[in-house]
């Protein structure tokens, strides 16, 4: 009798248990740090005169804001920026970045908007986007891509003190969707993301749009597109936690 109790009591537990599905914005939802390279380099050519610099010269920084995006770059060309000097760059990178996404079309990654909607529609899913971008820049983009972010929870830069590998962005994100992180999983493109999103007792799917595997090792599942993520799959990696 008290084992078919259990039995029922689990099976009540699992009907009633909801997951939270967490977005990354940059290299997550679109090809972003194609752009951010590409106005980043610009900065460091017109206002520091520096030429040469590249998009690897920039991962250290990736999902860590804009701030360590551009010290990143720096330290690899040997550059000790002051802090005037990084707060001028991220405010013309930003204003870079925007004029040309006000020109440019910035199409969705495969999958991601189909993820999203199903997740959505889903009566125990709950869904966030959680992005070290700042609300200007992350929402340029969200519009952007097309994404209905104003049907979901939306956690950005300004929001938080700490950044990426730090895991308050999720840990926010996780308490606004109402959902414990150990149920939630986190979707990221960047090392740092993943590091944040496992310090914040979530789960972890990472996307190969912006750095290779190997450097994503971290996650709990590596895939090349969203579109080879299904729920049943979360679903399924939460609940073997």
């Amino acid at each position: 009798m008290i084992e078919k109790l259990n039995a029922i009591c689990y099976t009540l537990n699992a009907m009633n248990k909801m997951y939270g599905l967490i977005f990354d914005v940059d290299g997550v939802i679109a090809d972003t740090e194609a752009v951010n390279a590409k106005v980043s380099i610009k900065v460091f050519a017109d206002l520091f005169g520096v030429e040469g610099v590249v998009r690897e010269d920039f991962e250290a920084g990736l999902g860590r804001g804009a701030e360590e995006y551009v010290k990143a770059a720096a330290r690899v060309h040997g550059m000790e920026l002051t802090d005037e000097q990084v707060r001028q760059a991220t405010r013309l990178r930003q204003e870079y970045f925007l004029n040309i996404l006000s020109k440019e079309p910035l199409p969705p990654f495969p999958g991601v908007l189909e993820l999203m909607e199903k997740a959505m529609q889903a009566e125990d899913f709950r869904v966030a986007i959680a992005t070290s971008g700042t609300l200007e820049k992350s929402r340029a983009v969200l519009n952007a891509a097309g994404v209905p972010y104003q049907k979901m929870v939306y956690i950005n830069g300004n929001d938080v003190t700490h950044k990426k590998p730090d895991p308050e962005l999720f840990l926010l994100a996780a308490e606004r969707i109402g959902i414990d992180p150990a149920n939630c999983v986190v979707i990221e493109d960047a090392p740092n993301g993943v590091q944040a999103a496992r310090a914040a007792g979530a789960r972890c799917i990472a996307v190969t749009n912006s750095t290779n595997s190997k450097k994503l090792s971290e996650a709990d599942l590596i895939c090349d597109s969203l579109e080879q993520v299904k729920l049943n799959m979360i679903q399924e990696l939460i609940d073997s936690n």
